[in-house]
């Protein structure tokens, strides 16, 4: 103590001046006039809708990708008072004053800022030389296409940088491996890569990708740190364990929570509401919740429901019927049973309601006490509006001639008796006596007569069906397909056995309270897998491409047009850098397979070390080039020039390794040493004039005029917007 008194007490730090810099340099690029354009630019006009909907804690369902980039964007809006209130209904539409363009705009930029000093740091990690880490930095901060994509209300600057900052900080966490394993920083940095994995796939599915490099490449590490002897069974073990927890246990915790929170925030009823299930409908405020508020729990005979269609394609919809007969000769020739029209009507309708009935008893109404209905019962159901009962017999259905015609009969004194016994499946169930329950229980009706299943075909009815849902009795089904499935909706114990009062009672709200409160796993089962299944209609779009296109840079991408002046931005990248990393790409596969057969041979051109360094660059950057790219390939949905984006960002930290290996072991003498330097320099000041060139389609700023424009469409594909006046 009196030693401290006795001297000052200082502190010492190392202060990288080139990260630094580049720091600075990033952030000005992607911060410089942020809220320019003050108006709705190409895709912000579809992650402004979530936005607002975030603001007003209104659920929506998004099938591009998790939550967790939604958020983030949501975020920018919060911490800027957003309320929410703006139709994003055009791109070029101009911002009002109540919406804070530079916060929305502010997390994508940073992103995209900071992925400037993270490439120098990977470089760095690799053990490459200072001067490469700082080439890698300045390629991502004079490339085009990423300013572009960073100083808008989008994605991909987002994704990108977690997916840099799993990279870099596995990097951090292996070289800490060598000198200082289980140390504060070693637990740091593995558990930041475990984070930020997550955090990549939170953002986009394609996020997946860089997580399965992270892993790929520790899971080589840690086969290679079983087998040193020098480590006893207890520390391999540790080790394990802690890669384990760090790297699996970790993101899949992480990504339950993005659910979790959107969820909690996303709690009232919203546009999207009928996508999901009725269970998953009622645990939202209002909407369904507020119709359902109230509903017995358990089906009895005698109760009045709605059923709907679990599948929920082409549109939700429940079972209906109405005084319309199906026509005694269809178009093709056909002839049916003429009885009343049964099919699936997408709306809300009285003449939706059906009445659970038991076959051994007359009374439509609910005992006292209420008989539950069980798995297995035998059951009819009556129509409430036109008393008449769910039938199917063996005439083929109008639109599919396989599958039986489902109607409500209709006795016409001909050879056709009713056949209108079902059997209830509850086909989730946890045992054979399970209760039919309102919204919970998943059920099938299969028919006792000719074991054919109500289902749902989805095919229209012509006019003469009203273009209603055609429903069906399907003979020869197979599994548990949705569209054979159906839920009670809405549900109230019938108390009326006279036909007019049980009118007005179908009519009438329920009473009765009852909770049913859906579990937060459940939930996200369901939205998680209507996610993965559930295809939007892609259309073609003018600006859509194939992945081949992206490497040439053969396609482009106009974001935003000024409406009085040729001002204009334009997703379009730097063509010197994008030509060359993919010729650095292919200049390490081919270094790296002949070096490979060289060392088969016993013939080893680069010391250890250097080798190492060289595979561990190649498995990160081209690694991670090929699984961000390749997989389009096999992608069936409309794809764009900035899906491309984190692949080339790879390829871009690839490309001053290659650059460095070329000239410290491919140039033998230090005439040609200083020869290539120059060339290096000369090829690096063209890339920085094609980017300063490309600046007035990259920022928007500045209006061209026709020969202007005209001179920057290097290429014919590249459609460049001139206004003829």
């Amino acid at each position: 103590m009196l030693a401290c008194l006795k001297r000052p007490v200082t502190v010492t730090a190392d202060v990288n001046l080139n990260a630094v810099a580049l720091t600075a340099a990033g952030l000005l690029s992607r911060l410089w006039r942020l809220t320019y354009p003050r108006a709705v630019v190409f895709d912000e006009v579809y992650y402004g809708v979530f936005i607002s909907l975030y603001m007003k804690r209104t659920f929506f369902f998004d099938n591009s990708g998790p939550p967790f980039g939604h958020m983030l964007l949501a975020l920018g809006g919060y911490l800027g008072g957003f309320d929410g209130n703006f139709l994003w209904n055009r791109i070029g539409e101009e911002y009002p004053s109540n919406v804070p363009v530079w916060s929305l705009r502010l997390l994508p930029a940073l992103a995209g800022a900071l992925s400037v000093p993270m490439a120098y740091q990977i470089v760095a990690e690799l053990r490459f030389s200072h001067c490469a880490a700082t080439g890698a930095a300045l390629l991502v901060l004079i490339e085009n296409a990423l300013i572009t994509q960073a100083r808008l209300m989008l994605m991909e600057s987002l994704l990108i940088f977690f997916n840099l900052l799993s990279v870099l900080s596995y990097l951090k966490f292996f070289n800490c491996q060598t000198h200082s394993p289980f140390s504060l920083c070693w637990w740091f940095w593995l558990i930041l890569t475990g984070v930020a994995c997550s955090c990549a796939v939170g953002i986009k599915y394609m996020g997946i990708f860089t997580y399965l490099l992270v892993l790929g490449v520790a899971a080589v590490h840690t086969w290679q740190l079983i087998g040193d002897q020098t480590l006893t069974s207890v520390c391999v073990f540790c080790h394990l364990l802690a890669r384990a927890v760090a790297l699996l246990v970790i993101p899949v915790v992480l990504y339950l929570l993005f659910f979790y929170v959107h969820l909690l925030l996303l709690y009232r009823s919203g546009p999207h509401d009928q996508i999901m299930s009725s269970a998953f409908q009622a645990s939202l405020e209002g909407g369904l919740a507020r119709i359902t508020q109230g509903q017995p729990l358990e089906v009895a005979f005698g109760s009045q429901v709605t059923l709907k269609n679990v599948l929920g394609k082409p549109l939700p919809c429940w079972l209906h019927s109405h005084q319309s007969t199906y026509p005694v000769m269809y178009e093709n020739g056909r002839g049916s049973s003429h009885q009343q029209q049964v099919t699936c009507y997408p709306f809300k309708d009285v003449n939706n309601w059906w009445i659970v009935k038991d076959p051994a008893r007359h009374p439509l109404v609910v005992g006292s006490p209420p008989r539950p209905v069980r798995h297995g019962d035998v059951v009819q159901l009556v129509h409430g509006m036109t008393t008449r009962f769910l039938n199917t017999h063996d005439v083929a259905a109008p639109l599919s001639p396989h599958s039986q015609e489902v109607s409500c009969y209709m006795d016409y004194n001909v050879s056709m008796p009713a056949q209108n016994l079902w059997r209830l499946d509850i086909v989730n169930r946890e045992s054979d006596r399970d209760v039919w329950k309102t919204i919970l229980s998943e059920v099938r009706f299969v028919h006792v007569n000719t074991s054919a299943i109500l289902k749902l075909s989805g095919a229209h009815l012509p006019d003469w069906g009203f273009r209603q849902l055609e429903v069906v009795g399907e003979k020869l089904s197979r599994g548990h397909h949705e569209s054979l499935v159906w839920t009670v909706e809405e549900h109230r114990y019938g108390k009326s056995q006279e036909q007019h009062e049980r009118e007005l009672e179908l009519h009438s709200p329920t009473h009765v309270d009852t909770s049913r409160n859906l579990s937060f796993m459940a939930r996200f089962s369901e939205l998680q897998w209507r996610m993965l299944t559930l295809r939007g209609e892609d259309s073609e779009h003018k600006y859509s491409s194939t992945p081949l296109e992206w490497v040439t840079l053969d396609t482009n991408i106009a974001y935003w047009l000024h409406p009085r002046t040729t001002a204009q931005i334009h997703l379009l990248g730097n063509v010197v850098i994008w030509a060359s990393a993919s010729l650095a790409t292919a200049a390490y596969a081919l270094l790296f397979l002949w070096y490979l057969l060289r060392r088969r041979r016993r013939v080893c051109d680069l010391p250890e070390d250097a080798w190492h360094r060289w595979v561990l660059a190649g498995a990160l950057c081209a690694g991670g080039w090929a699984l961000n790219y390749l997989p389009f390939f096999l992608m069936d949905k409309t794809l764009f020039l900035y899906h491309y984006l984190p692949a080339l960002t790879f390829q871009i930290l690839l490309l001053p390794p290659v650059l460095q290996h070329i000239r410290d072991h491919l140039c033998r003498s230090q005439l040609q040493r200083s020869l290539f330097s120059a060339l290096v320099v000369a090829w690096f000041s063209s890339a920085c004039h094609v980017s300063s060139t490309l600046c007035p389609l990259t920022y928007g700023d500045k209006s061209l005029s026709p020969d202007e424009l005209q001179a920057l469409r290097w290429k014919d594909s590249w459609d460049i917007l001139i206004r003829k006046h």
